[in-house]
């Protein structure tokens, strides 16, 4: 997979073109080793640098990375005897939430998340991980099956938001947001939600109503688009940069506001750039939380998860 990059990586680019012109020169007019060694820490101190310094908007991004690892490669890595359950019994199958039952290392769970899919045809199918009523409808009967059967539910966020279409609409979006919601604040089985990507908005707490939230290092977690709020707020979705930068949307901001717990490192270069590094980081810090959360009893897990809610935004 050729690698893309962002606008802000170009000098990056241009130095690992320019190992890649010297390597290819090396087969045919001698070595060049040492110059080739050269440019490559020249690269990485390059490539640190860039990401250690990286502002909102930056990260933002970074988390809509087309090459970041989606649900379905959390879910082929993390997980094994999964099955797929489709359907919200009401009126279909929604396949930008993905979900059903699995094991994560050895324990038996419920898994669901945001697909956005991988290129054109895979995001047509998945409407670039956008849900429909249906697809919260899907996790909601997911969440009662975990819940009858007294498995912990793992979830993975990675959306704009939900999708806005009138079909969506009149099928009922915004209940159907509310009631999944619903279903994670009063979940008696353990839930944990992890923001891969971007975490957009009602699309995103919807599966995100845990007991811990976790979100890789430049991954956002907002209640609408930084273009979105430019719209809104200047008229201008051209100052999204503005916006991105005032709405405390990356993970030490939303850490230190306790709207999420923990952030887990992505390689340097972000999660797109080793892929298994960062679904491994992703797989430790899940089981970690998980082995807390386990021996509660669901009256603990819902008292923890009513008073990590209520204590958002309070300032007493």
């Amino acid at each position: 997979m050729a690698t893309h990059y962002l606008e802000f990586e170009k000098p990056i680019a241009d130095l690992e073109a320019k190992i890649e012109e010297l390597g290819l020169l090396a087969a045919t007019s001698g070595s060049f080793e040492t110059e080739i060694e050269g440019l490559r820490k020249k690269a990485e101190q390059l490539r640190r640098k860039t990401y250690a310094e990286l502002d909102p908007w930056k990260k933002t991004q970074v988390a809509r990375h087309p090459q970041r690892p989606h649900f379905i490669d959390y879910l082929d890595a993390l997980f094994t005897d999964y099955v797929e359950l489709r359907g919200d019994r009401q009126f279909g199958d929604d396949q930008a939430i993905l979900g059903g039952l699995a094991r994560f290392r050895g324990q038996a769970v419920v898994v669901m998340g945001h697909e956005k899919g991988h290129d054109t045809a895979t995001r047509l199918t998945h409407n670039f991980g956008m849900a429909r009523p249906e697809g919260y409808r899907k996790a909601v009967r997911l969440m009662d099956m975990a819940d009858r059967f007294g498995l912990p539910v793992l979830t993975f966020v990675d959306t704009a938001g939900a999708y806005p279409g009138l079909g969506a609409e009149e099928r009922g979006q915004a209940e159907a947001i509310a009631r999944s919601t619903e279903r994670g604040l009063i979940l008696g089985t353990p839930m944990i939600a992890t923001v891969t990507g971007e975490g957009g908005s009602g699309g995103a707490i919807a599966l995100a109503a845990a007991n811990r939230v976790l979100i890789l290092e430049h991954s956002i977690y907002s209640v609408i688009s930084p273009e979105g709020a430019a719209g809104i707020l200047w008229r201008d979705g051209a100052r999204a940069k503005d916006a991105a930068n005032a709405m405390k949307i990356t993970g030490p901001d939303l850490l230190a506001l306790k709207i999420v717990d923990r952030i887990i490192p992505e390689p340097v270069g972000g999660a797109h750039s080793n892929r298994e590094a960062a679904i491994a980081a992703v797989g430790d810090a899940v089981w970690d939380e998980l082995q807390q959360l386990l021996p509660l009893s669901p009256a603990e897990l819902r008292k923890q998860r009513s008073d990590r809610f209520y204590a958002i935004g309070r300032t007493s």
